[in-house]
């Protein structure tokens, strides 16, 4: 092929243009591996008067991006309006029933839509890549679909929301709480006004469900996904993880068991050793844990205008190579339903930091619902302010405290029936806090 690829670029934010810019910054480079000339042709975007600091001069202006996505005027769509529905759902649909490759950062989009999509895709024989979607500029579609294809993997699970990665750097390293670190991240650009999407995990959930398609051969259940967010961190949970020797972090986890497959999202204490607990501030990290490879962790950029372009450049140049691979790693009609595995009946170690009341027997009333709902605490340790032990040496003020324990291996469902029955009990001053441990 030596005819020129043309590119329809639908959303001009921080990531589109810098796909603009590195089309045209990379034009020779992009000719001598491919063979053609890569130009940009056509473009939409809400606002035609917004400088973007790129010339935009001698492109097709469509106000509508389904109408570029039809358009004879380019030969792949690429999408970056962003959002699971509305007009990058009907763009993304109309390019593909065109038989025009689409190249995506959306996440959300793939997640809710992307079987549907896929299933399009290979009636056209046209391309639906994504490398964009998870992890901004790493290259983990790429490793798990094309490089790892010889593995089995066991598990997949990383760092997949720079916000929430820097939030809890932050509270570790300064002792902040989670409201003033949400208020930098704010200021500094990292997260949005309204944070939801982020900090309550459902980024990462969005994600770690198309991770699991390609690592399991299954077809994306985003709905199956299990999500809990940072929000209620608190700074003696920091402590307490370094003092125990772990970090915590927001992980997205998908894990092969023998009843199915888990998909959870949730803070989560990492062994400080590990090479996922050194990943701090924005960046991203994904490892997957397979039988000839062993662990295989990919660390950096998850987001940002340049590594964002990069992994969608990427994804164009293999396009201009005629490299039109199966959506998630295998046809469609051979991915397996997948099984979903309860939250309820996952297994680990569990931090549980219980705010009790300051007084004699309520350790062992605790350590009792503990073990009648089988459960085996590895330590336990009962935390009371200088002033406090100084002045009721005793413990008998019962006055608020923290009480930490750390379990061996248990169920969820147990450790949520032993906790119902401590508050049955009268034992706490507050909602407890619950985090799961992720050993290697």
């Amino acid at each position: 092929m030596t005819q020129t690829l043309r590119l329809g670029i639908a959303g001009l934010g921080t990531v589109g243009a810098s796909v603009l810019g590195m089309v045209a910054r990379r034009a020779e480079a992009l000719t001598a591996a491919t063979g053609r000339t890569i130009t940009v042709t056509a473009v939409s975007a809400r606002d035609r008067s917004r400088d973007r600091g790129v010339d935009l001069s001698g492109l097709h202006w469509f106000d509508d991006p389904v109408e570029l996505a039809r358009s004879g005027e380019i030969d792949v769509f690429v999408e970056l309006v962003g959002g699971s529905e509305g007009a990058a759902k009907a763009a993304v649909e109309a390019a593909l029933g065109a038989g025009k490759h689409v190249v995506t950062a959306n996440k959300a989009l793939l997640a809710h839509h992307g079987a549907a999509l896929a299933r399009l895709a290979e009636e056209r024989g046209v391309a639906l890549a994504y490398e964009a979607s998870v992890a901004g500029g790493i290259p983990v579609i790429k490793a798990i679909r094309e490089g790892l294809t010889g593995n089995t993997i066991s598990r997949v699970y990383g760092i997949l929301n720079g916000t929430c990665n820097y939030i809890l750097s932050r509270m570790e390293a300064e002792g902040l709480t989670f409201e003033a670190c949400l208020k930098d991240a704010q200021a500094l650009g990292y997260a949005e006004a309204d944070p939801t999407f982020d900090v309550e995990g459902f980024d990462t959930a969005h994600k770690l469900a198309i991770l699991t398609s390609l690592a399991f051969g299954v077809e994306i259940d985003a709905e199956g996904v299990s999500v809990e967010g940072i929000s209620a961190i608190q700074p003696l949970d920091l402590t307490m993880a370094d003092e125990l020797g772990y970090r915590i972090k927001l992980l997205g986890v998908a894990q092969a068991t023998a009843e199915g497959i888990e998909q959870r999202v949730h803070p989560t204490m990492v062994p400080k050793a590990s090479a996922i607990a050194q990943v701090m501030g924005v960046t991203n990290a994904v490892t997957v844990d397979a039988d000839a490879v062993g662990e295989l962790t990919l660390i950096g950029p998850g987001a940002g205008g340049a590594a964002t372009a990069s992994a969608v450049v990427a994804d164009i140049t293999d396009v201009a190579l005629g490299l039109v691979r199966p959506t998630f790693g295998q046809p469609m009609a051979h991915l397996a339903s997948p099984r979903r595995v309860e939250m309820q009946r996952h297994e680990g170690g569990y931090y549980i930091r219980l705010t009790v009341h300051d007084r004699t027997g309520v350790a062992a009333g605790v350590a009792t619902r503990m073990a009648e709902a089988n459960i085996s605490i590895e330590s336990i340790v009962q935390r009371r302010s200088a002033k406090a032990a100084s002045s009721d040496p005793q413990g008998l003020s019962g006055q608020p405290v923290p009480l930490v324990l750390i379990t061996y291996a248990a169920t969820e469902g147990n450790v949520r029936k032993a906790l119902a029955a401590i508050d049955r009990d009268g034992l706490l001053a507050e909602a407890p806090q619950l985090i799961r441990i992720e050993r290697e």
